[in-house]
């Protein structure tokens, strides 16, 4: 099955996401976010500050949006014939979770193994401050020999990864397009970024501005302070340099 935010990466084109952060509308609000449009490249599934359970919520959400596949809401209306071919071929966006447990602590592993085992395409992990910590959340996401990653195999492969996708193909592709992407938003983390970019496995650094600014001393603002936008174009340098997204 394509994976939009994966497709996007590869091809250095910018994507286009949504953050789901209440799964109180359940299975049908996220399979009606997912059809919203076209253009939507992602949808993060937010375990940290939205209003989501990662167990049992989760499985139920990632399951609604990859479900959406080939049913993607059309143009209505008059739009250009460009744009409707697009509507009917259209794929369901990536489904990204952000676990609610940080870099800093060692309770992260079982949310990542959850998420994924949930058939989540990738993971979003905060406050990560330390090369160490980066390293660990990869071998998290990975199965061996590239990580340590245990298989759940009662109906990972099977939700919505593809109608052929069995144990061993799901094994087999799994450590090449699960995404893992974390959040710089510490003063360690702002220090050590170049370090951190540099992580083998990692595929991107997302920028928690409120939490950065608070680290910095500065209230969260929008835009950010004008020493926060500075950190924030850093982290952007550190990412770029390590040929990683941002």
């Amino acid at each position: 099955m394509p994976h939009p935010l994966l497709a996007s990466f590869t091809s250095n084109t910018p994507a286009f996401g949504a953050w789901l952060t209440n799964g109180s509308g359940g299975f049908f609000h996220a399979r009606a976010m997912a059809q919203g449009s076209p253009d939507l490249a992602f949808i993060v599934i937010d375990c940290e500050h939205g209003l989501v359970n990662l167990n049992p919520g989760v499985a139920e959400l990632v399951a609604a949006i990859h479900g959406v596949d080939g049913c993607r809401a059309g143009s209505g209306g008059a739009g250009s014939g460009a744009r409707e071919e697009n509507d009917k071929t259209s794929k369901a966006p990536s489904a990204i979770v952000r676990v609610a447990a940080t870099g800093w602590t060692g309770g992260v592993n079982w949310q990542i193994k959850y998420a994924l085992d949930a058939g989540a395409r990738g993971v979003l992990v905060p406050m990560v401050s330390t090369p160490t910590q980066a390293k660990s959340i990869v071998s998290d996401a990975r199965y061996p020999p590239l990580g340590r990653r245990g298989f759940g195999g009662a109906y990972t492969q099977g939700n919505y990864w593809g109608k052929d996708m069995g144990k061993d193909k799901y094994i087999e592709h799994a450590n090449d397009n699960i995404l893992v992407l974390i959040q710089i938003e510490t003063v360690e983390g702002l220090k050590n970024v170049k370090e951190i970019a540099e992580v083998e496995g990692i595929d991107g650094l997302f920028v928690g501005p409120s939490d950065l600014s608070i680290a910095l001393g500065y209230p969260p603002t929008d835009p950010p302070q004008s020493e926060v936008q500075k950190a924030i174009q850093e982290i952007l340098d550190a990412a770029h340099g390590a040929g990683k997204k941002w």
